[in-house]
């Protein structure tokens, strides 16, 4: 047999070429040097004005995010060298994207960074067989991944274009810009970015301006946050914009948090990176790593029989006046567990993950201050794709119900209400997740039938404040009855006649008298009625993928 021969205390080299290659330490430090190199990122000028801005370079950010030295960085040493006519390394400039594995409150994760001190995120200075191996290693080891984008992740620029050999740089386009020519675009391995949708939590941290394929890596996600004024998301930025899109606008007016986080486009912002990274923290913990186990049960720090004698007085009995709703949410969770998303987008809908008695929920709930709880386009929308993260990742659902229906007027016309409402009522119907839904004051119309899969069994429970039907008293009378007020001698007599008529069979216990509501409570009990739901329901949640992907 040739080969080494391992005896006591000795190892042979029999068979081999003859030569001792037992001391690799060359090569080892040939590597360390390259490791140094690339460690520059940018160089010191470029670090230095990234720091200048008040932000922290791409190691501090992974340093900042993950737990002690928990990150393993794969692929360090891939760039754009420089070598000398002799064939020597000169000079290696690092990748504009780092990518390994790491773990982040003990758990493992990937992570995948711009370094926007390295061309500034673009196309000819990135490697992009590392951002499709970062998906890759997200989707098929079932970890979350944690993306941090700071300017065009991997996106186009003319430079790739430019022929001048003083300008031209040699090497790491990715294998479609470089050389004097065009190319038709395409997005390598975006199946990826979208299958892991469906698969593992994503997350996007968007840490400077991040504009045309970064952009859209920011929003194809499950949680996306920016920095208030550091922050930026556009398509274009503004040197494209004002040059060819007829208006002059800095980034800021162009794609500040300020809008995006009130559009839709990104959930939530910030006030710097270390909030950011703890926020990612902590959306992480509500979830398991992949669809293919279930989130965990929380620390079970707070009493599920306690009670709350503030929530017998908390709506109002005129029905026209509002209420805090996030007061009702605190009060039934367990302390100090509401995550809520979006905030600013879609007002009227609250949407957030929470904990009953440790274990992780999907709650959403009316917000009679906007609309008076009822669905607009946008709130629609929100709901729509908080449903769809809690049918992925098995986040049983309570709905805290005031839904006057969908907001009417030619505003709500011209804004597709009744479409992207559609969609919201089809996703609920979709949702396989248990449901229990609390109706703590008004249910009315198509939108009020969205308070519950009405399709499976009614895990339901009413508060005496209840008001539902398939349009409100104070709305319909005058549509209802308009000949016969057309024909009155005193229609304001009659009006106040038929509404206090009607008024007297609106009691929710008429309705329950008939089974069409299975239990009225006392508002107070709330909080242990959710707990023995959520413990009832926790061993019928099943791992697995959703019957349907997840919509960005």
């Amino acid at each position: 047999m040739t080969g080494i021969r391992v005896v006591t205390g000795e190892a042979s080299n029999e068979g081999s070429a003859g030569g001792d290659f037992s001391n690799w330490e060359p090569e080892l430090e040939e590597l360390r040097r390259r490791e140094d190199l690339v460690e520059r990122m940018g160089g010191p000028e470029k670090v230095a004005r990234q720091h200048e801005r008040g932000k922290l370079d791409v190691r501090q950010r992974i340093e900042a995010l993950v737990d002690g030295d928990s990150f393993h960085e794969i692929g360090k040493i891939a760039g754009s060298p420089t070598y000398d006519d002799n064939g020597e390394l000169v000079d290696l400039r690092s990748a504009n994207f780092l990518f390994g594995r790491a773990r982040l409150d003990g758990r493992a994760v990937v992570v995948a960074a711009d370094d926007f001190t390295v061309r500034g995120g673009a196309a000819d200075a990135a490697i992009i067989g590392k951002q499709v191996s970062a998906e890759k290693m997200a989707g098929e080891l079932r970890l979350p991944i944690v993306r941090l984008i700071d300017g065009t992740g991997g996106g186009g620029s003319v430079r790739t274009l430019d022929t001048d050999p003083s300008k031209k740089v040699s090497e790491g386009d990715g294998g479609y810009g470089a050389g004097a020519r065009t190319y038709v675009p395409m997005n390598p391995g975006w199946e990826h970015v979208v299958s892991n949708l469906a698969k593992v939590p994503t997350v996007a941290l968007c840490l400077g301006s991040v504009a045309g394929l970064g952009a859209a890596r920011a929003v194809t996600s499950h949680y996306s946050l920016m920095v208030k004024g550091m922050s930026h998301v556009f398509a274009a930025g503004p040197p494209v914009v004002n040059r060819m899109g007829g208006e002059q606008v800095d980034k800021e007016d162009l794609g500040g948090s300020r809008i995006h986080t009130r559009n839709g486009v990104v959930d939530d912002e910030v006030q710097s990176e270390e909030e950011a990274f703890e926020r990612t923290r902590r959306f992480l913990s509500y979830l398991p790593s992949s669809v293919y186990e279930l989130p965990e049960r929380g620390p079970m720090t707070d009493d599920p029989n306690r009670t709350d004698d503030a929530l017998l007085n908390v709506v109002p009995r005129n029905r026209r006046q509002v209420y805090k709703m996030r007061s009702i949410i605190e009060s039934v969770i367990d302390l100090g567990s509401f995550f809520e998303i979006g905030r600013s987008f879609g007002r009227s809908s609250i949407c957030g993950l929470a904990r009953l008695d440790g274990w992780p929920i999907a709650m959403l709930a009316g917000d009679p201050y906007h609309y008076g709880g009822g669905w607009t386009a946008d709130s629609s929308q929100k709901v729509t794709r908080f449903l769809d993260l809690a049918e992925t990742f098995h986040l049983p659902v309570v709905h805290l119900v005031d839904n006057p229906g969908f907001v009417i007027g030619s505003e709500a016309e011209q804004a597709a209400t009744i479409r992207h409402g559609s969609r919201a009522l089809a996703a609920v119907y979709q949702v396989s997740v248990p449901w229990c839904s609390v109706l703590v004051r008004k249910a009315f119309g198509v939108a009020g039938a969205a308070h519950s899969p009405g399709h499976r069994f009614q895990y339901r429970y009413a508060w005496p404040s209840g008001d539902w039907g398939s349009l409100p008293v104070e709305g319909g009378v005058e549509a209802a009855y308009r000949s016969d007020l057309e024909a009155s001698d005193d229609p304001e007599a009659l009006l106040a006649e038929i509404t206090e008529r009607l008024n007297r069979v609106r009691s929710p216990f008429r309705t329950a008298e008939a089974f069409l509501v299975e239990e009225i409570i006392d508002p107070r009990e709330t909080r242990p009625l959710l707990c023995e739901f959520a413990n009832l329901v926790a061993p019928l949640r099943i791992p697995g993928p959703s019957s349907f992907g997840y919509r960005p």
